[in-house]
């Protein structure tokens, strides 16, 4: 019943008047790639006037996975001939340094690497093949550390010894820390993502306007919730009434999710971590605590990151950034294609240059 409010012809029709009327250029942007393929594929970025730009931010967890990591896995994979990689399906086409290499490119080698749907599928397979190791890719922000979590218990009640994670799970608080406080970044305010909230809840994001004064609405994924968190955003600007406000009230609450805090607390420690396009953030992910490196891949495989100082063409890393849109990269829809990506924003069902391509480039 709570979606109908956000169906209503007549309401969306009147906040898309209002947005007609602002005369000032305004740059708002969202970090969710959820919120980034909805506003795409609902056709909004269409129904604002020009002055108001959305800008894809770092939402997207594979996006924001560096070459160094992706390295790394190949690499794992190349080095554990009998290892079972599990991963979600977003991973596999993901590039590597090298061109053409990819999880999908070793699968097709002889690599035993599947697709899982949940965390728990990767135990499940681990249950099943007692006599090999099994690698779960953790990946995602807040809301996917959950079911890693999930996994990470399951294997330690039935004392399951051949299931390992490889965390890559990601902090959204300190990345946008991070692009705050470039010298160049010059967005207005802020779309922040719905379901992140229900883990982090409101006061998650309160920083970004206590701190940085950027006008912010946390938005729910419907075309109404994200219009409407717009127009809430640009009336914070006209009025000069920064504060952080809840449109998605049904799903986040004040304080989160307390439960689910409490056990990434006690299972992960933050940690240091590269971001693509950003570089080292501190503090910005999450590492299996002492307590449980039996499980964690990177001690178990040691793993290491290798520097990479290769240049590419692909301009990823301003993507994310938000310092260009999809179709200001020379290689986009030309020698980059979802047939034929050449970086991970192209890869990803959440990345930006995906949805560009899918819903906007014509």
């Amino acid at each position: 019943m709570h979606l109908n409010e956000f169906r209503k012809p007549q309401d969306i029709d009147r906040v898309i008047k209002f947005l007609k009327k602002i005369d000032r250029k305004i740059k708002i942007m969202e970090v969710c790639g959820t919120h980034t393929m909805a506003i795409a594929k609902s056709g909004i970025k269409g129904l604002l006037p020009e002055n108001i730009k959305l800008i894809s931010g770092p939402g997207c967890p594979v996006c924001v996975t560096p070459s160094e990591e992706i390295d790394a896995i190949l690499e794992l994979c190349r080095k554990n001939r009998d290892l079972i990689i599990t991963t979600y399906g977003d991973m596999m086409k993901v590039p590597g340094t090298n061109v053409g290499e990819s999880l999908e490119k070793l699968r097709a080698l002889g690599s035993d690497i599947r697709i899982v749907y949940s965390a728990l599928d990767a135990v499940e397979i681990a249950k099943n093949n007692q006599d090999r190791e099994v690698v779960f890719l953790g990946i995602g922000f807040e809301t996917t550390t959950p079911g890693t979590i999930l996994a990470l218990e399951e294997a330690i009640n039935n004392n399951i010894n051949n299931f390992y994670i490889y965390s890559m799970h990601k902090l959204v608080e300190p990345a946008l820390r991070a692009l705050l406080e470039q010298p160049d970044f010059d967005i207005d305010g802020f779309i922040c993502p719905g379901h992140v909230g229900a883990v982090i809840g409101e006061e998650g994001f309160r920083f970004l306007v206590d701190e940085y004064k950027k006008p912010s609405v946390i938005c729910g994924f419907e075309a109404g919730d994200i219009l409407i968190g717009i127009f809430k955003i640009i009336n914070q600007i006209i009025n000069n009434d920064v504060k952080l406000e809840n449109e998605y009230k049904r799903v986040v609450k004040t304080e989160g999710n307390k439960i689910i805090k409490e056990k990434v607390e006690k299972y992960f420690k933050v940690s240091d971590d590269l971001w693509r396009g950003i570089g080292l953030i501190k503090n910005s992910g999450l590492k299996l605590r002492n307590e449980y490196e039996k499980f964690d891949a990177i001690t178990r495989f040691n793993i290491t990151l290798r520097e990479n100082n290769k240049t590419t063409a692909c301009r990823c890393g301003d993507v994310i950034k938000g310092k260009i849109e999809p179709n200001e990269c020379s290689l986009f829809g030309r020698l980059c294609t979802p047939e034929n990506a050449v970086g991970p924003c192209m890869v990803s069902s959440e990345g930006a240059c995906a949805a560009y391509y899918k819903y906007l480039q014509f």
